[in-house]
């Protein structure tokens, strides 16, 4: 990846540059004098990653530069570590992006799961409803589909949209109905079976 190929340059670099400069990096000398160096990484209680801080020349030396935790305070470092913070940033927004991307499937397949475990619970159930009655087995007042849309949240306690069942008119009469269910596409159909239904029963009051 980009970003590794940087950090192995700026390693690189770094050591040449110690190496070149001996007693700038060994501290031998300078025992109360505090060296200025760019820290590559947050470090907690000295800095952020791209800041300049002071640290004792024998803790550079010993355990900063070594794992690559901060650099020399010089030009070209610098430049290397704005290069080097642009390329993370970059992979960041990346890796953020195909996140994004995955939570958004994830998220689709378990709505997916819930649409069709309310499909099944629907397809078994029996929605009873008590009416009055004229004459005969006519209903004194038809059932409207939102009355069974009211009586499937309150009895089976899932929500439908009106437009989710197929009823062209009211029931009007005692008796079973099998209702179709206009659901999403993306629900497989029920086995044996050309479409999820809800099956109504009418019952004298």
């Amino acid at each position: 990846m980009a970003s590794a190929r940087a950090a192995l340059l700026l390693r690189r670099q770094c050591l040449g540059a110690a190496a070149a400069n001996p007693y700038l990096f060994s501290g031998h000398g300078l025992r109360y004098r505090k060296l200025e160096v760019i820290l590559t990484t947050t470090i907690d209680k000295l800095g952020k990653a791209g800041e300049v801080v002071k640290v004792a020349p024998g803790h550079f030396r010993n355990h900063l530069m070594p794992k690559m935790l901060a650099v020399p305070n010089m030009d070209k470092f610098a430049i290397l570590i704005r290069e080097q913070r642009k390329l993370y940033q970059r992979e960041e927004e990346v890796v953020k992006e195909v996140t994004k991307e995955d939570d958004d499937a994830r998220l689709q397949e378990e709505r997916l799961k819930q649409y069709q475990t309310a499909a099944k619970r629907l397809d078994n159930a029996l929605l009873v409803l008590r009416r009055f009655i004229s004459t005969g087995n006519e209903l004194r007042t038809p059932v409207t589909k939102d009355e069974i849309v009211s009586e499937v949240a309150r009895q089976l306690n899932i929500n439908i949209h009106p437009d989710n069942l197929h009823l062209p008119s009211p029931l009007s009469s005692l008796g079973e109905f099998e209702l179709p269910l206009r659901l999403p596409q993306d629900i497989p159909r029920p086995e044996g079976k050309l479409q999820w239904t809800l099956n109504v029963k009418i019952r004298r009051k």
